[in-house]
C-alpha cells in the first residue's frame, strides 16, 4: 500500500533519532483503534498465548493461531509496520521449516518481518530466513520460549560478563542478516550499548530509555490485565474497571427487562400487525 510504513521508514527514524513507537495486539478490533493512532509497529506476539487463550507460557502457540491472527491484525492495521511472532517449534526443527513458516507469515498474513527468539545456536536460521528475502527481528534478552529450560526469568545482561555476552549476540544476529532487534529485560545501561553500536532499530521491551523504540502489550496498556504486571510494564488507562461495570449494567438490564426495548428492536411495517392478527383469527 502506499503509505504503509517500511523498513526504511523505520531505519529513518532511528538514523533521525525519532523514537518508534510499538504496541503488540492480538486482534482485529484492537487493531483498528491502534491504526487511528501515531503507533508504527505492531508486533503479534505469542504471548497471545496467555493473553488470549490463557496458558501460563507463550509455547502453546501454534503456527496456525499465529498465522490466523497475524492476518486479522493486518486487516486493521493495513498501514502500519507488521511484525509476526514465530512460535515456539515453528523455527527449532530446521531451517527449511523455518523458512517455510516465517513464508506463512508473508504470505498469508501480510507480515513484513518475523521476530525470532534467538540464542548462537540459531544463527543459522536468522540467515535463512533473511536469505530468502524476509526481514527478521531477532528477540534476545530474555527469551520467554526458553522457560522450560530457565525454570524463572530474571533480567539480562546485569553483570559485565553478561553484558559482553549479549552485546556480541546482537552483533552476530545483525551480522547474520537481522533487520532489527528486540531486546527483553535487557539491563538499561547494555540496551544503550546495543543501540548505539547496532545499525539496525532496536526496540526495547523492559530495557530501559535508551532503544530506539518500545513495546508494550495493548492489554497492559488498556489497563485489561487485572493483575500486577511487569517491572516494566505501565498502564495507561484502567479499561477493566469499565468493562466489567459495563457488563454489570448490561445484566442487570436484562434482568430487570430494561434491554432490548423499542428502540433497540426490529418492528412490522405499519399495518401489517394487525393483518397478521386477522389472518391468525382467520386460521
Amino acid at each position: 500500500m502506499e503509505n504503509r510504513i517500511t523498513i526504511a521508514d523505520l531505519l529513518a527514524a532511528k538514523h533521525q533519532g525519532r523514537k518508534i513507537v510499538a504496541v503488540s495486539c492480538y486482534d482485529y478490533t484492537t487493531a483498528r483503534l491502534i491504526s487511528q493512532t501515531d503507533v508504527q509497529m505492531v508486533l503479534v506476539g505469542d504471548s497471545a498465548a496467555q493473553v488470549v487463550l490463557g496458558f501460563d507460557s507463550t509455547l502453546p502457540a501454534t503456527m496456525d493461531f499465529m498465522a490466523a491472527i497475524t492476518a486479522a491484525v493486518r486487516r486493521g492495521v493495513p498501514n502500519v509496520f507488521l511484525v509476526a511472532d514465530m512460535p515456539f517449534l515453528s523455527y527449532q526443527v530446521g531451517v527449511q521449516e523455518a523458512v517455510r513458516n516465517a513464508g506463512r507469515f508473508v504470505v498469508e498474513a501480510g507480515a513484513q518481518m518475523v521476530k525470532i527468539e534467538a540464542g548462537g545456536a540459531y544463527l543459522d536460521v536468522i540467515k535463512a530466513v533473511s536469505d530468502a528475502g524476509m526481514a527478521v527481528m531477532a528477540h534476545i534478552g530474555i527469551r520467554p520460549q526458553s522457560i522450560n529450560r530457565i525454570g524463572r526469568f530474571k533480567a539480562d545482561a546485569t553483570t559485565a560478563e553478561m553484558a559482553a555476552e549479549l552485546i556480541s549476540l546482537a552483533e552476530q544476529m545483525v551480522d547474520a542478516g537481522a533487520c532489527a532487534l528486540l531486546l527483553e529485560g535487557t539491563a538499561a545501561e547494555v540496551a544503550e550499548i546495543i543501540t548505539k553500536r547496532s545499525e539496525v532499530p532496536v526496540i526495547g521491551c523492559g530495557s530501559g530509555p535508551g532503544c530506539d523504540g518500545q513495546i508494550l502489550i495493548a492489554p497492559d496498556i488498556l489497563g485489561l490485565t487485572q493483575q500486577p504486571g511487569l517491572k516494566f510494564a505501565k498502564n495507561y488507562g484502567n479499561m477493566a474497571d469499565s468493562i466489567v461495570k459495563a457488563f454489570g449494567d448490561y445484566s442487570k438490564d436484562v434482568e430487570a427487562g430494561r434491554f432490548p426495548d423499542t428502540e433497540h428492536s426490529y418492528h412490522m411495517k405499519a399495518g401489517e400487525l394487525d393483518r397478521l392478527k386477522e389472518l391468525l383469527r382467520r386460521s
